[in-house]
């Protein structure tokens, strides 16, 4: 139902995402193709992505975390497999990616607080409590960070929403590393 746009049928004022997108990725990502419907949106999105990634105190392995707890949570079957696919090019824990494409614990005390903070944001639509936000200052993170992850949901909230309506359909470069939620897996499949 939603189109794929190419730099040549998007609507003008996409023309600036869209080159700021080819530039970082080295394409043009199916999921920015469908973002350039919606200029407004599509500029929210990658601005939100980008200041995450350059203007947080977050490492970009918190940062990964952050972004791959969203898209667990939401079922994102895009965004899991692109995730999947900048976490093994910056060479992290291959532990961590599998742990987080599960929606498993993760083994560093620190790191678990950090996903299960992300994850309470998530479901409580931000009304985590005292006592998670108190484990949150406590595991070693502060007040900027526990803001600063709302940037991270921000963006993912328009890149996995957007793909849940549209059905995004995986890039070349990420369709290795395809996924499903664990709870819409067919066990007899496996």
């Amino acid at each position: 139902m939603f189109t794929y746009f190419t730099p040549d049928t998007a609507p003008p004022e996409s023309g600036p995402q869209i080159q700021a997108s080819i530039a970082a990725f080295g394409f043009f990502p199916k999921l920015h193709q469908i973002l350039a419907a919606a200029p407004a949106t599509y500029e929210t999105y990658n601005r939100a992505f980008e200041l995450f990634q350059s203007n947080t105190t977050l490492s970009p392995l918190e940062q990964q975390i952050v972004m791959m707890t969203a898209n667990f949570e939401n079922r994102c079957h895009y965004c899991t497999a692109g995730h999947s696919m900048l976490m093994k090019m910056a060479k992290m824990p291959v532990e961590i990616i599998e742990a987080l494409r599960e929606g498993q614990p993760l083994a560093d005390p620190k790191l678990e607080i950090l996903r299960s903070f992300t994850r309470q944001l998530i479901e409580t639509r931000g009304h985590v409590g005292d006592d998670m936000l108190r484990l949150f200052l406590e595991a070693g993170y502060d007040q900027r960070q526990a803001l600063e992850i709302l940037t991270g949901l921000a963006a993912k909230l328009i890149s996995n929403f957007t793909n849940a309506l549209a059905h995004t359909e995986l890039d070349e470069p990420i369709k290795a590393l395809a996924w499903t939620h664990p709870a819409d897996r067919n066990p007899a499949a496996a």
